[in-house]
């Protein structure tokens, strides 16, 4: 056959030889309104059959559907993060792999056993495939040698990236410079995981945490503050368990005999977790400095104490992160005896677009960088064509942090005279911290934060390493440029600092200088303080933004800050003195300008490698997923649809899923409830669009088999209706020859995108509606939509969940797609989660106006989204056609 193409098109249309298929997921919701009717309703649509029975049959089977729904829904949530983590690029262990197999497992199984509680005896032969695929992801899991490291204590020269689920990513990533860079690191050990499951489990101590935790009242800062003293003052009192003490004891002999003496320690939390890309937990625990040997296991307590500080507490709240997911290994390594110290960044943390290497420097221990507690040194350098300091911007560092190993005790001393404001960095010294910056920024594939001390002896010692989180795009990160709203006349409070973090934020001024100033915070307030310290990370889930007179960029606040996307501000002098609280303000960050009152201003990457990718965790996981993710079972009415054909448990939970939903629409036939019968769209014409009316969702009621489009009262299907035709489809865009290889390769290597494979399913639109709900289950072009929405009077109960999958192209293409539709849905209010290639959005509690309008963009996105995937390759025709929607979609609500 021809191949077509349209007028003024240079590129080929697509094939016409390909199908649509259905793809592994339905989601029926919303089945309460018609249950009801169904049971209240008239006797003789059950005749002959006893009517009690018939409630108390379909009763039964309609809890077990829901148990079903519920189980697939978490079983494709578990098998979508398994497949993201196989490419993502962030480090897991055998801990992740364990608990996400039982979950899935306890989820299919579930399945399994509902769906033959629904249709008794029918599918039992699910129960033996289930068991035969969950027999080869059992032997996998035995197969992995390194499954349970019980170790209590690890030298770290024996440490690497797959004991990460061991001695957490801090110390995991020292000991992967330390001997796979040989990069100089200090000597130390780990105290594991085991050893702090061992530390609670020989004082009995975490169900008393669990207890108070979950008694805790999250909102009131004061409550948590005191959950949080109690559970750490446990901590601190317990017993270190004999063989943990053994273990550290030995640990330490073994480090006295290859120094020839006793050395103090720095005793350095690494949770699970800690350092992780996005959730890097910066300055969130405890550092113990200078320990005496004597006093080790003291310091072991405090820092496993710190896990439960206010400020870790909220961190983790804030990032939905479980307390049972952040077990502590503690480092303990030599202490370095710094002439100088502070943080690298390999890239600009608040404007990805700038590769150049910041280097942040004090005189002592790094400890006063990272802390915020002084101005510290700043080079910047380039590079191309070579390395070189293209810019320094030298502080007077009145203060040094020092350590004192025969006191045992470190300190903020007075800087000497006379280098306060010298370079703490030569230019050859700040040149090799760059060096070996880009070394590990190679490495490991992305941009890397790096703490660092330059020893007595002139060496680097790496101190710590972790993914650099950046922010958006901002100004020069030094110097005053013009404001994010250039132009305004409004009274300048203050200017110049550093941009901690980008963004523009206004509020009422809250200024917190001691502990219990914490407690008063006012949620949406500016905090403003003197010091940029760790402990002030707690008030940034309430805070719009921060101002500090002391503090860099490199800061563990700042981290925060970032991460969180809070504006934060920092080294602006007097900003204590000149501002009130309570006095409304607007702070610019990205434009270093604090003004007078509220104003309105604008809104202010290489591809990191999988560094697991290669690794026994890895392939245990990749070896795996071939058992759980791959869906080759598609099309319903295949001979091959069958349980003996179910090759994965996506497969299984494809197969049941189907079947559930016919079992639950064939028993309304069976037995003559007439109320089930679907209608077909008339509009203009017969439509592949079939509609049920679960109650009120007709004006009249309808006994021939098409329904038109003006005897339908529900609101939110005429309104996504609206969107739909309101503007015509124009066709599939043109695609190029990669374009169309992508499609053909799809086509020819997926068995269900043939002709012969066709379902009842896989060319009809189901509606389930009613006046203000409505449940769409949407097949146009190679995706498939899922939408419901529930559209009233009242804003809290108004809300509208929408889900698409699929497509013919490549899986880069598809997955652009979703990222194209995506920025459009946030544009307009959606809460966007993204999957592989699938979307998932939600926007809820506004009134019915917005919620019919975003219901009509959902109608243009389900019909003009079509096959878009084909283009996805080229940034021009994406820009256009996202130009060109989106002034479409703002006509349709304006």
């Amino acid at each position: 056959m021809a191949l077509t193409q349209k007028k003024g098109q240079s590129a080929i249309a697509p094939w016409p030889f390909l199908v649509w298929y259905r793809v592994f997921t339905e989601k029926i919701m919303g089945l309460r309104d018609f249950i009801k009717k169904i049971l209240q309703g008239d006797p003789q649509t059950a005749e002959p059959e006893d009517v009690e029975q018939l409630r108390v049959t379909f009763r039964s089977r309609y809890h077990n559907f829901k148990l079903l729904l519920n189980a697939n829904n978490r079983a494709l949530e578990i098998m979508a993060g398994i497949e993201k983590t196989l490419y993502g690029t962030l480090p897991f262990g055998m801990m992740f792999i364990r608990s996400n197999c039982t979950a899935l497992s306890v989820n299919v199984f579930r399945m399994v056993k509902n769906l033959n509680d629904l249709a008794p005896g029918k599918y039992m032969a699910l129960y033996a495939r289930f068991d035969e695929i969950q027999k080869e992801i059992d032997q996998l899991l035995k197969n992995q040698k390194s499954h349970k490291d019980e170790r209590l204590v690890v030298d770290l020269q024996e440490i690497h990236s797959d004991l990460t689920d061991s001695v957490g990513n801090k110390m995991a990533h020292l000991g992967q410079l330390k001997n796979i860079l040989n990069l100089t690191v200090p000597d130390g050990f780990a105290i594991t995981v085991r050893a702090y499951q061992r530390f609670m489990e020989a004082n009995d101590i975490q169900p008393e945490i669990d207890r108070r935790l979950q008694s805790a009242d999250t909102e009131d800062i004061q409550d948590l503050y005191t959950v949080s003293a109690e559970i750490q003052q446990m901590i601190i009192r317990a017993n270190i368990p004999d063989d943990l003490a053994l273990g550290v004891q030995t640990a330490l002999s073994t480090m006295e005999k290859k120094s020839g003496k006793p050395a103090n320690m720095a005793v350095r939390s690494s949770a699970i977790g800690e350092d992780a890309g996005e959730s890097a937990f910066a300055g969130q625990y405890r550092t113990e400095l200078n320990v005496n040997q004597d006093h080790l296991f003291e310091a072991y307590k405090e820092v496993l104490a710190s896990k439960y500080s206010l400020q870790a507490m909220t961190y983790r709240l804030n990032k939905g992160i479980k307390d049972e997911d952040v077990p502590m290994s503690v480092g303990c390594l030599v202490m370095v005896e710094a002439e100088a110290g502070g943080v690298t960044y390999t890239r600009n943390p608040v404007d990805r677009t700038d590769n150049s290497i910041f280097i942040n420097a004090a005189w002592g221990l790094p400890k006063s960088v990272v802390d915020g507690s002084v101005d510290c040194d700043t080079f910047v350098v380039t590079r191309m064509p070579n390395l070189a300091v293209v810019h320094e911007e030298i502080k007077d560092k009145k203060i040094r942090y020092s350590c004192y190993p025969d006191e045992g005790i470190c300190r903020d001393d007075i800087t000497e005279e006379w280098i306060r404001k010298s370079p703490s960095l030569t230019h050859e010294q700040v040149l090799q911290l760059a060096e070996q910056a880009l070394r590990m920024e190679e490495h490991y594939g992305l941009p890397q934060d790096i703490e660092w001390a330059i020893s007595e002896k002139g060496d680097i010692v790496v101190l710590q390493c972790r993914p650099l989180f950046q922010s958006g795009q901002s100004r020069d990160i030094f110097q005053p440029g013009s404001p994010s709203g250039a132009g305004n006349t409004s009274e300048v409070l203050l200017s110049g600092g550093t941009t901690a973090s980008p963004g523009v934020a206004m509020g009422e001024v809250y200024k917190v200088d001691r502990g219990e100033d914490l407690f008063q915070f006012p949620r949406g307030a500016i905090l403003v303080v003197r010091q940029a310290l760790p402990r002030w990370a707690s008030l940034l889930s309430r805070a719009s933004g921060v101002i500090s007179e002391q503090g860099g960029f490199a800061g563990h606040l700042a981290n925060v800050a970032r991460e969180f996307g809070i504006p934060a501000l920092f080294g602006v002098e007097q900003a204590m003195e000149k501002l009130n609280n309570g006095e409304i303000i607007t702070l610019d960050a990205g434009g270093v300008m604090v003004y007078k009152g509220s104003i309105d201003l604008a809104p202010v990457s290489r591809k990191p490698k999988n560094l697991m990718m290669g690794t026994p965790v890895y392939q245990t996981l990749l070896d795996i997923s071939r058992w759980v993710v791959p869906l080759n079972l598609l099309d319903p009415d295949s001979r091959d649809f069958s349980p003996s054909a179910c090759k994965t448990l996506h497969d299984i939970t494809r197969f049941v899923h189907e079947k559930s939903v016919s079992e639950m629409f064939n028993f309304g036939k069976e037995h003559n409830f007439l109320e089930r019968s679907s209608k077909q769209l008339y509009y203009k014409a017969p439509m592949q669009w079939w509609i049920l009316n679960l109650d009120d969702g007709f004006n009249e009621e309808v006994t021939g088999k098409y329904v038109k489009l003006d005897n339908i009262v529900s609101i939110p299907m005429l309104a996504f209706w609206e969107g739909f035709a309101a503007i015509p489809w124009e066709g599939p865009p043109a695609i190029d020859g990669k374009g169309l290889m992508s499609v053909m390769f799809q086509a020819t290597t997926n068995p269900a995108l043939t002709t012969g494979l066709r379902s009842k399913y896989s060319e009809r639109n189901y509606f389930m509606i009613s006046k203000h709900y409505l449940s769409l289950n949407s097949r146009l072009g190679f995706h498939f939509s899922i939408l419901e929405a529930l559209v009233g009077d009242r804003p809290t109960e108004n809300y509208i969940n929408f889900q698409f999958k699929g497509g013919a192209a490549d899986e880069n293409r598809r997955l652009k797609r979703v990222t194209f539709i995506g920025e459009l849905l946030e544009l307009y209010g959606f809460r966007v989660d993204i999957k592989g290639d699938a979307l998932i959005s939600r926007t809820e509690n506004h009134e019915k106006q917005y919620m019919m309008d975003r219901l009509k963009l959902l109608g243009y996105l389900t019909l003009h989204t079509r096959q878009l995937d084909m283009i996805m390759a080229s940034r021009e025709r994406v820009a256009f056609h996202k130009a060109k929607m989106q002034k479409e979609m703002d006509g349709l609500i304006d």
